[in-house]
């Protein structure tokens, strides 16, 4: 399975290939309703979104991966959305996806980034440099999370 470089989503049919993405791995499994994947920080300007679409797709994209840096402060900002499909995982597209996120975030000046991860994923984030602060939400009464950051 080859995939495209990561970039933003350019076309309506790449957005809504992103935002499918983002509802199947993070919110269908949870009966959450559809629009639950987005986020009324996805317009905000300034934010940055991240697509790993199939190659050879161009007609119905596939996304393959999707992640979305949110500034936050002037010199923060956070990862939201971090999705990975089933048939991709294990292929080190989540890693793709966050050096896509840290090389546009220290562009725009950034100098740290936050995220929290379900606990499933900490271990992910701690191989790329992130540090757990401290516990934070559970996110639909069952899944633990936990803000972790990393200095740019």
């Amino acid at each position: 399975m080859s995939n495209s470089p990561v970039r933003p989503p350019r076309t309506p049919a790449e957005w809504d290939a992103y935002y499918e993405l983002r509802y199947t791995v993070l919110r269908e499994p949870w009966q959450q309703p559809r629009g639950s994947e987005r986020s009324p920080a996805d317009e905000e300007p300034g934010t940055i979104h991240a697509l790993l679409l199939e190659a050879d797709t161009s007609e119905h994209p596939v996304a393959l991966a999707v992640g979305m840096l949110q500034p936050t402060t002037a010199r923060q900002g956070q990862v939201r959305f971090m999705a990975v499909a089933a048939q991709a995982a294990g292929m080190g597209l989540g890693r793709q996806i966050m050096a896509a996120l840290e090389t546009q975030a220290r562009a725009t000046g950034l100098s740290e980034i936050v995220l929290h991860s379900r606990e499933s994923a900490v271990g992910f984030y701690e191989r790329l440099g992130y540090a757990v602060v401290a516990p934070s939400h559970t996110l639909f009464g069952v899944i633990p999370h936990f803000l972790m950051r990393k200095q740019l």
